[in-house]
């Protein structure tokens, strides 16, 4: 066997990172950086796993070895066909078995200095788990805090603009952290591959320097919070935005704009709020956007159920958010944030 195995501390080592999974496994999560380059499709997976089931383990490495052999020629007569003999290539699919064995041989065979992740994708999961857990806990954070619409993910963007620290948590999540917080044409990721995303992130930061993070709950939409972020993130200092209602409708109008252009859309989706308010409530809030009423609409949303819920776990969930420092933003330009963020 000419290649060699690899350990996950030698990533950077590489020329290129090539995942040999299926192109679903390789959807829901992968090394941040790798393509893919399947051995099997999904469905030439499926049928050898049949087939190793219903008919015999020898006839399903038959037709198994048939299939590999064809995928790889393919790769090595499109995606590889250009790779210099210099080219140091790490495979791994999902625990360094078979399918990036058969690819790391070949690649060898050729001349290139292959070499095979030991554990594959397996090991990596453990090792985004177990670096969640403990980076976590080294950082200072600096949770901005404030009611759902006074401008928190505007107040980060101005911060990283200026060369701050930033965890952008909805943005990585793909979600803005509420009921209405889905974005149109743009899906959440897998909690495997936010839980990369996330690591990858953390990794660039200096545990030297504040990282700024807005507060949110323990779960961003569908995805979930490493528990020693959320943990850590709750016994740190706090800033608090004050903003007026007027500005933050203002603001949520800009934000959510696919709602107001599509105002089925956002009737659909206060539908969960029914268990909360009745239906009495959601008829006249669908009743005002129908209307074409939408701000009134959101305004009454804040008072009546954002607000309420935000001050009930805020402070459950931040124990120094009473001695927080006070951010007033009488607008929510990107000007006007420019300056909060100098002051911070």
């Amino acid at each position: 066997m000419l290649f060699k195995n690899a350990k996950l501390a030698q990533l950077a080592e590489f020329d290129e990172i090539i995942d040999v999974r299926t192109p679903s496994e390789f959807a829901e999560d992968h090394i941040p950086g790798a393509i893919n380059c399947p051995v099997f499709s999904d469905e030439e997976r499926a049928t050898v796993g049949t087939m190793y089931k219903q008919v015999s383990p020898f006839e399903a490495r038959k037709l198994g070895a048939a299939l590999v052999s064809r995928n790889i020629s393919h790769h090595l007569e499109t995606v590889f066909y250009d790779k210099p003999k210099s080219w140091r290539p790490l495979i791994y699919c999902w625990r360094g078995g078979q399918r990036s064995g058969a690819m790391s041989i070949i690649l060898s065979q050729v001349g290139w200095a292959a070499h095979k992740l030991e554990g594959g994708y397996k090991a990596y999961r453990r090792d985004v788990v177990e670096k969640l857990d403990t980076l976590s806990r080294r950082f200072s954070f600096r949770v901005i805090c404030g009611p759902t619409g006074s401008g928190k993910s505007r107040l980060l963007a101005a911060l990283a603009a200026q060369g701050r620290q930033v965890l952008d948590l909805e943005t990585l999540a793909q979600h803005r952290g509420s009921v209405l917080g889905r974005l149109p044409d743009h899906p959440q990721p897998s909690q495997k591959w936010f839980d990369s995303l996330l690591l990858q992130t953390l990794q660039a930061f200096d545990p030297a320097l504040p990282v700024y993070v807005e507060a949110e709950s323990g779960k961003i939409g569908l995805v979930s919070l490493p528990a020693a972020l959320f943990e850590t993130m709750h016994g740190c200092e706090c800033l608090m935005m004050d903003t007026p209602l007027d500005v933050r409708v203002a603001g949520l109008m800009e934000d959510y704009r696919h709602y107001v252009t599509d105002p089925q859309w956002i009737i659909a989706d206060l539908q969960p709020l029914l268990r909360f308010h009745g239906a009495k409530q959601l008829q006249h809030w669908t009743k005002l956007i129908e209307a074409g009423e939408t701000a009134t609409m959101v305004g009454e949303l804040l008072t009546l159920h954002y607000d309420p819920s935000y001050h009930r776990t805020s402070l459950r969930n931040y124990p120094k958010l009473p001695d927080a420092r006070h951010i007033t933003a009488l607008d929510l330009s990107s000007e006007s944030l420019k300056q909060v963020a100098a002051t911070l």
